[in-house]
């Protein structure tokens, strides 16, 4: 709306920020909330009242509440002054689920009470932080669609100690997270393909040979399982099978099979994801790029980024 893009302009911060972040005076803004302005109206009344009567009680009432309404202002601006912000971790995520923003704050003094953080039009986290201690904000954002998903500029406010008056500041740390494509759970296991015939052969789930007995689980067909051990009195088994797979696999863009681009990185995550379960070793090739094979930890972050 007009009102927000005004204050965006009017409080426009350079991004990203270098960290950490200190919320000296000049970057500090106050004002009276909804209840602060009524406080102020009623203040009017009594002052008011109390020169149209002349009433000596009246003007001391007056005052005192006035010097208890700035007393809390100066408060409300101290909770926030001074306080330093650092990003925090921002892990990837698939494709909606929630990922997770974190920003870390510090007090280099005294306690800090009701200190909150939000993004533009979002639900704000609050946090207490402690002298010579830090607290971690955390902001949950919806990923809604793969690519890079950006946190944009944060607002950090209190109200403390009474709400008469809202003090807030803006940052930005340029936060963003990954979101990898939502896995086909339906994509079954990729095509097996070998490069090198003397590699070693793995086994994978397939239905060749048996391989061992594990409990059963809510929904195994019953052809899987143990009859003969649950006759024996033994608990309910399900029977395992397992095939023999090429040591190399290549997860390739044209055996994904799927209606558009989108579907067939949401397949080429699934197979990566159930590749890397079972330990084998493999690459990847999509359009223009290819992948060299590996295993396991920051090779996995690569093949679904």
């Amino acid at each position: 709306n007009a009102r927000q893009s005004i204050a965006d302009w009017i409080f426009r911060a350079k991004a990203p920020e270098s960290p950490p972040v200190t919320l000296v005076q000049r970057r500090i803004f106050i004002l009276p909330t909804k209840q602060g302005y009524l406080f102020g109206l009623v203040l009017l009344v009594l002052l008011l009242a109390s020169i149209n009567y002349a009433l000596s009680l009246g003007f001391l009432l007056t005052f005192l509440l006035a010097a208890m309404g700035g007393v809390a202002m100066l408060h409300t601006w101290r909770n926030l002054a001074h306080l330093k912000l650092r990003p925090g971790r921002c892990d990837a995520v698939f494709a909606g689920d929630t990922a997770q923003f974190r920003v870390v704050l510090e007090s280099p003094s005294r306690e800090r009470y009701a200190v909150a953080i939000r993004r533009r039009d979002g639900d704000p986290v609050f946090a207490d932080v402690r002298p010579a201690e830090h607290a971690i904000a955390t902001l949950a954002v919806p990923a809604i669609r793969r690519g890079r998903l950006r946190c944009g500029r944060l607002e950090i406010f209190t109200r403390y100690p009474v709400g008469l008056f809202h003090a807030w500041s803006y940052f930005d740390f340029g936060l963003s997270a990954i979101v990898y494509p939502r896995p086909a759970t339906d994509a079954g296991l990729p095509p097996q393909q070998t490069l090198a015939g003397d590699d070693e052969g793995i086994p994978v789930p397939g239905d060749e040979d048996f391989a061992f007995l594990r409990p059963y689980h809510a929904g195994d067909a019953p052809k899987l399982i143990a009859w003969k051990a649950l006759a024996r009195g033994d608990d309910l088994l399900t029977k395992e099978f397992q095939a023999t797979a090429s040591a190399e696999l290549w997860l390739d863009w044209i055996d994904a099979h799927a209606p558009d681009a989108e579907a067939r990185l949401c397949v080429l995550a699934h197979w990566v994801i159930e590749t890397e379960r079972l330990g084998q070793s493999y690459g990847l090739r999509l359009p223009g790029v290819s992948i060299p094979r590996g295993r396991r930890g920051a090779h996995r972050r690569a093949w679904l980024e």
